[in-house]
């Protein structure tokens, strides 16, 4: 059974959404999705532990060798990937069927659960195939479900706000699927470590060059990377709240996966790193990402918006750890996919439960709720300040990572610009806690109670994580490292 884990991994929760279907009800389709979810988390714990004891497992599907057949590829760094994955959808779920109840009307809940299970298959099908292709199919997938799920919002402004994201995913996939085009056209083969080996030959082949834009470009629009980043805010503030949740703490960090598994060992080095100035271009967009997603989340009167606007933000920080170059601030970048996808699910979940309450998502109609929700808005300071990068929180951890590696190559401009980009954060931040603690609360906002305990148990769950990690760092820093280091080719 252990031997079949890379492919049981995307199996259980691809036939798991026609079961949904088959069990006809919401209530016995969300435990079973939960079933499942906690499974694949299970089974991603057990290839970590695998792939960091023994190396990286390689799958054949079928018994049919690469490059014939299809190849499941597990190192250290998808294996990281598939347990953020697994473990943001199980802690999603432990709230979806309370809050969704007031989020999506009830004949809708079931297929609510099946487009669930097969974007949780699609993500965790794009990280661990090492096909170029099962990446498009895979996207797709997932995709579709997500495009699906972020139209059950409430508000009729969700379609709109799907629409928007499947125009612009679809070009992003259109990009990818003809970069995977044309390097099959010149190497006869789409598996990625084949690829690895025969695109050095011919990297001068403008073909090639065009495959690795087209694929980078494609990404970059799934990774809402500025100025690419249209459809992000939209998405997630009208999703369903758990929807943004399990988007938030997912989603972005398989494309960012995806970023650096073509850069890192799919096209040659000196793609990254020859005359063309890849590096110096992500750098700089990861700082305009960070100070023009912050800027725009300060005066968003939607906190789900704002919060939305902060994960541009956040994801121009892993870009610059990527466009730095080294091990160091490659290890900062999956340092931050961890760390940002607890603190952005404690922080959207924190957001679910209060709009689980007042009914509303609008700054204005939070007033006073530090008293009527103490727990909840407790842990929203607390995500809010792991967020912004207070030491003792896992913010600080990799964005300490970050600058320490900006100043390991001498670049402290950029450096200072990570330093204040995060002090940026305080603003939005504030302003949720000032409308929260020191605002008057309105005569409606007097009877809203605690939130039930299927939102207090996972956000504070992500809470402890944010602040246990903060301060013991060794599991995330030991496997990033070592992550990094491999995908530098074991050099510095």
């Amino acid at each position: 059974m252990l031997s079949h884990l890379p492919i049981l991994q995307v199996i259980v929760p691809l036939l798991g959404a026609p079961a949904c279907l088959i069990l006809g009800r919401a209530r016995l389709a969300w435990a079973f999705s939960l079933l499942v979810s906690m499974l694949s988390l299970f089974m991603a714990a057990l290839l970590l532990l695998q792939v960091y004891d023994t190396g990286t497992i390689s799958y054949a599907l079928g018994g049919w060798d690469a490059p014939w057949g299809i190849e499941y590829r597990i190192d250290l760094l998808n294996a990281w990937l598939l347990l953020i994955v697994a473990g943001s959808s199980t802690l999603a779920l432990l709230a979806a069927q309370t809050s969704i109840s007031r989020e999506i009307a009830a004949e809708k809940q079931v297929f609510f659960y099946v487009a669930w299970l097969l974007c949780l298959a699609g993500l965790l099908g794009i990280l661990a195939t090492g096909d170029a292709f099962n990446v498009f199919v895979f996207l797709e997938i997932s995709s579709l479900s997500t495009y699906t799920l972020v139209s059950l919002g409430k508000d009729r402004k969700a379609l709109w706000a799907a629409f928007r994201y499947l125009i612009l995913g679809t070009i992003g996939a259109t990009f990818i699927l003809i970069g995977i085009g044309f390097m099959y056209m010149m190497t006869g083969t789409l598996n990625m470590a084949d690829l690895a080996q025969r695109l050095p030959a011919i990297n001068d082949s403008y073909t090639v060059v065009a495959a690795y834009a087209f694929i980078i470009v494609g990404i970059c629009l799934k990774l809402a990377l500025f100025p690419l980043h249209n459809w992000l805010p939209g998405a997630y503030s009208q999703a369903p709240s758990v929807v943004t949740v399990f988007l938030a703490a997912s989603s972005t960090k398989v494309a960012v996966y995806l970023l650096i598994r073509f850069t890192y060992t799919v096209f040659p080095a000196n793609f990254r790193a020859g005359d063309f100035p890849l590096y110096d271009i992500f750098v700089a967009l990861g700082v305009l990402a960070v100070f023009m997603a912050s800027a725009a989340a300060i005066y968003q009167g939607n906190i789900k918006r704002a919060i939305a606007y902060s994960s541009i933000g956040q994801i121009g920080y892993m870009i610059i750890g990527l466009g730095l170059g080294t091990a160091m601030g490659l290890q900062a970048t999956l340092l931050h996919l961890f760390n940002h996808a607890l603190m952005k699910a404690a922080l959207f979940m924190a957001l679910a439960a209060m709009i689980y309450r007042v009914g509303s998502a609008q700054l204005s109609d939070m007033k006073g709720l530090g008293k009527q929700m103490p727990w909840t808005s407790m842990s929203f300071v607390l995500g809010g300040l792991s967020l912004i990068g207070v030491p003792l929180t896992v913010g600080f951890v990799s964005k300490w990572y970050l600058v320490s590696a900006a100043v390991a190559e001498g670049r402290w401009p950029v450096a200072f610009l990570v330093v204040f980009g995060s002090l940026l954060a305080i603003a939005y931040i504030w302003r949720v806690v000032e409308t929260l603690y020191f605002q008057k609360p309105s005569e409606t906002a007097l009877t809203v109670k605690e939130a039930p305990l299927p939102f207090l148990l996972p956000i504070w769950l992500l809470i402890i994580g944010n602040l246990y990690f903060g301060i013991d760092t060794r599991l995330p820093v030991v496997i990033t490292a070592e992550a990094a280091m491999t995908l530098m080719g074991g050099t510095p």
